[in-house]
């Protein structure tokens, strides 16, 4: 009862502003105001002087709040430190450190004694620490919510992030219906990669308040890396309800940078710092873009700025490494992190950046260096976390080394990858240095993980990334292994051919080639090795094309950030280097990759390489698409009027085909229901037609794959074999196809290699831990008298653990004999003894070696 009392007392005696949650401010007064219904009177509960002017705070009226404050209590910390907020948000830091001083000084746990210790922080004061850690003390101390909020942003700032959690969680399960507390605690988490929390509190905080700015950018930057466009939307908004919002404004400006578009960055930013002229964020990004444009004086110049502002703010040097980074320039970012490190050696993010850094660049030892210390001093950032989790994973890897290739394998899967990623690799790099007249610089590393998680952390830090397969730094390539998804569900060896693509793009280009470029060479690179690789999207883009949702070539580089356009700006990216290829051959391509190396932009490199434009090249490009997919456009288009096929009953199909006799759509959905109809010999010739229309068509649905099965049902097996055969020539990732095909031709007693050969290469090139494709591949290539080939896919099947361990052990002995390793033969046929003593073909080679030993 006595404690009741004496916090009756002392919030009556307290400022009227602090008798309410400081995070209350969040809410408008129409959110506070109680609604009247009909002619019925209400009370109204009286608004806070403080909610007026710190809505016209929250919607960026800085100039504002200080009349409108003029007839509250100057005494007040909460007042005092709104009136701070509003001059630090226009850079004028010095009048509001002068009147938060004095007020912190006399009450040490105050909101402006926090404000006073951020803005020391954000300054690089000593003092800071101090005075924040007397804020950060009422999380002992209070068990006022809005108290216990302050406590927890102060001790974040201090990097003691359990108890700013802790503290963040007491005040929320008193006060949940506050979007700043919220919005609070989703910034914690989202500083700690925890995004999915932090989502949590963002959206939870614009439910309370759709006009929380806060908590709109809290969400923008959540989102910035897996779907920039609706970060960028968020942001957008953000700006609607405060067109002052420097934050916003400077997101912008590191998104558009980002997409290549620097102009519209340095209008963001021009705008940022109209409103604070020396945000220290803004004039970081200025420096950044100063730097990726290769304008060193003036980069220098900004950095200058920044750091006369604030002398220890490595963050300009660690934002510019980021952008480098983003540009491919990993080296730089090394080097650039390195200086914001000897700013402030004890900044954790920084610290973490150097390691991501350096493990781009292939300095593996160097990265856990930087990793390990920058979890010393924070070891709850997710990220960092994750990262050196990987590397103990990747300490266990197999390493081969070849020249200057470096090929990092998981131990299970060394003895089978390794006898084809090594080769295929150098073929690679042979192949594509050869044609670009260009010889990357070594050592080239390549990382192969079987987990895909692992996969990604390898790449972002993060968990997820589902729709990548592989990246590509420079020197350092990493990929998902076979075995990281479903056999049939992606390519590997085209995924690490096209990685090493970009292998000789970056650095022929200086690391400076745009994305489109890159991307577009890599994917082109693919289908010259093995055209079946490539067109997967053929049918995908020709429907593009009929509803118009194509890209002009002028938007190809930011398609590339949006995740609803990217597949297609892969593939558009790839014709458009075909029709570089075309008009201007493999020297213009090369040409054009040498003058991005000298730092020109890509108008004035496709200007001083091709003597063209996107403007112009847009005209051509157009003409070639039409020519070359103008069939299949008007094959895949339906006409007008046209309900859903699948629910057409066959007759209206009957009739709607024989009207639209080139329309694959409509062609093959009258063959799907003329199967289901079981009129399975019309069904066949329908199918035809359709597969004439559209050859490259693929998958469970396609006509090949239709009339394979209706073969199967009917037991011919000459049929079956001819549309399978068909099938997996244009649906190269269709395992089950290629196994029911090898099934086929065995039950046919067909043995000739050449027909058999692509079969099982087929199925041990999509599903390399398949023994069997292995074994047959092996036999194979002994009918051929390959020992050496028959060798190594033998060496394959043992590692994979066949069943009949003795005749795999034996048919490696066997090729080794007949390519006259003796020691070898010898060795391994002794080990299928061990195993089947009495094993005859083992026995019968052991006695030719042993014989042929006495001679």
């Amino acid at each position: 009862m006595q404690v009741l009392d004496r916090r009756a007392r002392e919030a009556s005696e307290a400022p009227a502003s602090r008798r309410f949650s400081v995070f209350l401010l969040a809410t408008t007064v129409a959110g506070l105001a109680v609604q009247s219904f009909g002619t019925a009177q209400f009370r109204r509960e009286p608004v806070p002087p403080i909610v007026v002017p710190s809505r016209a705070f929250n919607e960026g009226r800085y100039d504002e709040v200080e009349a409108l404050t003029a007839t509250l209590d100057l005494r007040d910390p909460n007042i005092v430190a709104l009136r701070a907020r509003a001059e630090i948000a226009r850079g004028h830091y010095g009048p509001a450190e002068a009147a938060l001083r004095p007020v912190a000084l006399r009450l040490p746990t105050s909101e402006a004694a926090l404000q006073l210790g951020l803005l020391r922080q954000m300054l690089g004061r000593a003092d800071a620490v101090t005075v924040l850690t007397r804020v950060a003390a009422l999380a002992d101390t209070s068990s006022d919510p809005s108290e216990l909020a302050r406590a927890g942003r102060a001790l974040r700032a201090l990097g003691r992030f359990q108890e700013a959690n802790a503290a963040y969680r007491e005040a929320a399960s008193v006060t949940p219906g506050d979007p700043a507390l919220q919005t609070a605690w989703g910034e914690l988490f989202l500083e700690k990669y925890s995004k999915s929390e932090a989502m949590k509190s963002f959206q939870l905080a614009t439910q309370l308040d759709a006009r929380w700015t806060p908590a709109l950018m809290g969400a923008a930057r959540t989102l910035e890396d897996d779907n920039p466009p609706q970060a960028i939307a968020l942001a957008k908004r953000a700006l609607e309800v405060n067109p002052s919002l420097v934050d916003a404004h400077v997101f912008l400006a590191e998104e558009a940078a980002d997409a290549g578009h620097h102009d519209e960055a340095r209008a963001s930013l021009e705008k940022a710092l109209a409103v604070n002229p020396s945000s220290l964020e803004a004039r970081a990004q200025l420096a950044a873009l100063a730097y990726v444009e290769d304008k060193p004086a003036e980069f220098e110049a900004e950095v200058a700025r920044t750091l006369a502002i604030a002398p220890n703010y490595g963050d300009v040097y660690r934002a510019t490494g980021e952008l480098a980074a983003h540009n491919y320039r990993f080296e730089d970012a090394v080097a650039l992190t390195r200086r914001a490190i000897a700013l402030n050696g004890r900044d954790p993010r920084a610290l973490a950046d150097l390691g991501t850094h350096l493990l781009r660049t292939g300095d593996e030892p160097g990265a856990r260096t930087a990793l390990e210390a920058s979890f010393k001093i924070d070891p709850f950032n997710t990220l960092t976390y994750n990262q050196l989790q990987m590397m103990d994973t990747l300490d266990k890897f197999v390493t081969v080394r070849d020249g200057e290739l470096v090929v990092r394998l998981h131990r299970d899967e060394a003895p089978v990858l390794q006898e084809y990623a090594v080769s295929l690799a150098h073929q690679a790099l042979n192949t594509m240095a050869a044609r670009y007249e260009f010889t990357p610089r070594g050592p080239i590393l390549v990382e192969i993980f079987p987990k895909h998680d692992d996969f990604a952390v390898r790449t972002v830090g993060l968990p997820g990334m589902v729709g990548a397969l592989g990246v590509c730094f420079g020197r350092v390539v990493a990929m998902d292994s076979p075995r990281a998804r479903p056999p049939g569900e992606f390519q590997w060896e085209a995924t690490l051919w096209h990685e090493l693509g970009h292998v000789v793009t970056l650095q022929m280009s200086n690391q400076r080639v745009p994305r489109w470029l890159t991307e577009g060479i890599s994917v082109h690179e693919e289908q010259r090795a093995r055209p079946e690789w490539g067109r997967e999207m053929d049918i995908t883009f020709a429907g593009m094309l009929n509803r118009g949702e194509t890209l002009k070539l002028k938007d190809l580089n930011a398609a590339f950030t949006n995740p609803k356009t990217i597949s297609l700006a892969y593939f558009q990216a790839s014709l458009l280097v075909e029709y570089l290829m075309t008009a201007y051959g493999q020297p213009g391509l090369n040409a054009l990759l040498r003058t991005y190396g000298q730092g020109l932009e890509t108008n004035a490199a496709l200007k001083a390489a091709l003597n063209t434009g996107f403007d112009q090249l847009q005209v051509g490009f157009d003409e070639t698409v039409e020519r070359v997919f103008g069939d299949l456009r008007r094959a895949m288009a339906m006409p007008d009027g046209v309900a859903d096929l699948l629910k057409m009953p066959l007759p209206a199909l009957r009739t709607m085909a024989a009207a639209h006799q080139r329309s694959y759509p409509i062609q093959l959905a009258l063959g799907r229901a003329l199967r289901k109809a079981s009129a399975t010999d019309e069904a066949m010739q329908v199918f035809e037609r359709a597969a004439v229309l559209v050859p490259t068509a693929g998958g469970p649905e396609s006509p090949h794959e239709q009339m394979a099965a209706i073969a199967l049902e009917k037991k011919d097996r000459p049929r079956a074999v001819a549309e399978l055969t068909a099938l997996i020539a244009v649906d190269f990732n269709n395992v089950e196809a290629a196994r029911q095909l090898a099934t086929l031709l065995r039950q046919a007693s067909v043995d000739d290699p050449a027909t058999l050969g692509p079969v099982y290469q087929r199925i041990a090139a999509i599903d390399p831990f398949d023994a069997d494709a292995h074994a047959q591949l092996g036999r194979l290539a002994m009918q051929r008298n390959d020992a050496n080939a028959a060798s190594r896919e033998f060496r394959a099947v043992i590692a994979l653990a066949p069943v009949d361990r003795a005749a795999a052990f034996t048919d490696l002995a066997e090729s080794y004999y007949t390519s006259g390793k003796r020691v070898e033969a010898k060795k391994q046929t002794l080990a299928a003894l061990e195993i089947a003593p009495t094993y005859e073909r083992a026995q019968d080679l052991l006695l030719k070696l042993v014989d042929g030993g006495r001679h």
